[in-house]
């Protein structure tokens, strides 16, 4: 959408700025009053606002950050691929079922495993684990009488006698062996059970997975079984007569697979290993095609790491067709297809809130005025900030380049006084951001005003933790689309970078979403004073939940999960609030207890010196026990009361 300059602004211009409509599955729209809304049945008449949602936080005490999970979400992915699967099973006539798995490691969060339960009780979905954990808390969740269990990961005697306990209780568990030495630890420990799980073995394939997460597949994958291996695991289980609790074969190439071709590839590949299984007569009844399905973080449909050169339905078509064809050529019976989609059933249904508390640049609004005395290297930039012009502004740059850095030899010689050097500076800043303006003017903008550009950025700090709350930005950086709450009836005049509260120089987020790029800097409104300044970091209910950390004792941020009641009004509920310093202390050896204790005898020893009287200390003991108790993160304008428009 191409902006005029006699246009005004509006909401449907902010969703081509930000680019919602690509990478927001529907779920999200911008109201006319400039707000963003959460549509959980993709119907912008029955919304969420966003910016309402954080005002009524704020006056139950719950300030940003705040992690806003939305559970109608999870259920509209759920339906999207069960319905994806049912389509592609009609249409190429498939001989058997699907049956959805989500990987507890994806959100471990209870509201998410079981809203997503719920949510797939018709379908069978079934959980996967990957830890002893993980697989107790499977155990004692309702799940539907149809779905699995699947037990993955490295397995100890334990491990497999709680999944032997799941069996017994009436679960169908699968243990998928992984490592050749978990089959004689499955036989040890399954001597002289009655009551057994399945078990199914995790092929190691060829083929690979395409993105950053690709080393899940191929020949020097951390899992799987190679060729020979799984000859030998069905040996094994032969020789001990346990061959018929063979059910399941697996594979997994990788997390967000950004190519099809790699998908159909990997199918193809294990459903041939799956019709050879059958023809050695052991009775496979599963194909687990793993995990993979990626999302479109930013919208372009492409086979960047941050999108998807496919969508939801052409990835049910081919594994369904491709399984299909396989076993057609095998003649052999067709599999009950298992997906483990985490990632696309979880991203969507989770938002972190954030309040920007300042704008950072390094000019100033209130320049140090000139004197006409100053040293000569201060008026020679001072005469380039005023004559440079679009037809000289390359020469005049560079002139001042060599005048910095003679502003800066003679300060480090002690020739220059401070405030002569703070002139100097603020000066070659506007010289630079006249020579970034007068470039663009230019047909090709020169590679050194694009660099001098994203220096000149400006930084927006926000009120939360990149290390907490969107960890894989700063490990991995994976790309989260990110935009304010609120003002988007009106042009954003600022580019910025954000900034956290940490005391790390890797707490930025300085890549941004973009349709045919990645952007260095976000559109963003100038910050008025008094006004609480909202933005939102979006598709983050995947991996990140259990994935932060705790950097500078920054921990949870509060939570609530947010929907529509049958009338269309929204209705927030299970609010948890966010860790306070007692609680991050205390998880790296502070005792609560020890430290008041620690505190309360210094203020003893100033009482007996003389030095303060009881009722001071008694008053300050009484200050650190509640300031313990106080939200790891920067008091909110929400928790306050403050409105935004």
């Amino acid at each position: 959408m191409v902006i005029s300059p006699t246009d005004r602004y509006t909401s449907r211009h902010a969703v081509e700025t930000y680019g919602l409509d690509r990478w927001g599955n529907g779920y999200l729209d911008i109201g006319d009053d400039g707000r963003l809304l959460v549509t959980p049945g993709k119907d912008s008449s029955r919304s969420i606002d966003l910016l309402q949602v954080v005002q009524e936080l704020g006056k139950r005490g719950y300030g940003t950050p705040a992690l806003l999970r939305f559970p109608q979400l999870l259920e509209g992915q759920v339906r999207q691929l069960t319905r994806a699967f049912g389509r592609a099973i009609e249409e190429f006539e498939y001989g058997n079922a699907y049956r959805p798995v989500f990987p507890v490691k994806v959100n471990q969060a209870r509201s998410v495993v079981e809203g997503l339960v719920a949510a797939g009780w018709n379908d069978g979905l079934g959980l996967e684990v990957g830890s002893r954990p993980e697989l107790l808390t499977a155990i004692a969740l309702n799940t539907p009488p149809e779905s699995l269990i699947l037990c993955n990961g490295f397995k100890d005697a334990e491990y497999i006698s709680s999944a032997i306990l799941a069996a017994r209780l009436g679960k169908k568990v699968v243990v998928v062996i992984e490592k050749p030495f978990e089959i004689a630890q499955f036989l040890e420990v399954a001597r002289g059970e009655e009551v057994l799980p399945m078990l199914g073995l995790r092929i190691r394939l060829q083929a690979r997975g395409s993105g950053m997460w690709e080393k899940s597949g191929g020949f020097a994958s951390k899992f799987g079984l190679s060729t020979l291996q799984v000859v030998e695991a069905m040996e094994a289980l032969e020789a001990a007569g346990l061959q018929q609790q063979l059910a399941l074969l697996h594979f997994h190439i990788g997390s967000q697979i950004t190519e099809i071709r790699k998908i159909k590839k990997a199918v193809q590949e294990a459903s041939r290993i799956y019709a050879k299984v059958r023809h050695q007569g052991v009775d496979i009844r599963y194909l687990d095609v793993g995990g993979g399905l990626g999302i479109d973080y930013d919208g372009s449909k492409t086979s960047s790491d941050a999108s998807v050169n496919y969508g939801v339905q052409e990835y049910a078509n081919d594994v369904v067709f491709g399984i299909k064809e396989v076993c057609e050529q095998e003649h052999v019976e067709m599999p009950t297809i298992v997906s483990e989609s985490g990632r696309m059933l979880a991203a969507y249904h989770a938002v972190l809130v954030a309040d920007v508390r300042a704008a950072v640049s390094g000019s100033s609004s209130t320049p140090l005025p000139m004197t006409g005395r100053e040293p000569q290297v201060v008026q020679d930039l001072a005469e380039v900030a005023r004559n440079i012009t679009v037809k000289n502004y390359r020469e005049f740059y560079h002139d001042a380049i060599d005048y910095r850095d003679q502003l800066f030899s003679l300060f480090n010689l002690g020739m220059l006084g401070l405030q002569d050097r703070a002139k100097g500076e603020t000066l070659f800043r506007e010289i630079a951001e006249k020579a970034v303006r007068y470039s663009k003017s230019a047909k090709f903008v020169a590679d050194e005003f694009v660099e001098l550009e994203s220096e000149l950025r400006e930084k927006y700090i926000c009120n939360f933790s990149v290390f907490q709350s969107i960890p894989d930005h700063w490990a991995l950086d994976q790309l989260f689309p990110v935009m304010p709450i609120h003002r988007l009836n009106e042009a954003p005049t600022r580019r910025a970078t954000l900034a956290d509260i940490t005391c790390d120089s890797d707490g930025e987020v300085e890549k941004f979403v973009d349709l045919k790029d990645i952007k260095d800097s976000l559109e963003l409104h100038e910050l008025r004073e008094g006004e609480p300044y909202y933005l939102a970091f979006l598709l983050i209910g995947a991996y990140q939940d259990t994935m932060g950390d705790m950097h500078n004792l920054f921990g949870r941020a509060h939570e609530a999960e947010v929907m529509l009641d049958p009338q269309g009004k929204t209705v927030i509920r299970s609010v948890r609030r966010g860790d306070d310093a007692r609680d991050t202390i205390q998880c790296y050896g502070y005792d609560e207890e020890e430290l008041i204790g620690s505190a309360e005898a210094a203020l003893r020893k100033r009482v007996n010196q003389g030095s303060m009287d009881r009722s001071e200390a008694d008053s300050l003991l009484d200050d650190y026990r509640r300031r313990l108790r106080h939200y790891t993160y920067l008091d909110s304008p929400a928790a306050r009361g403050g409105d935004a428009e």
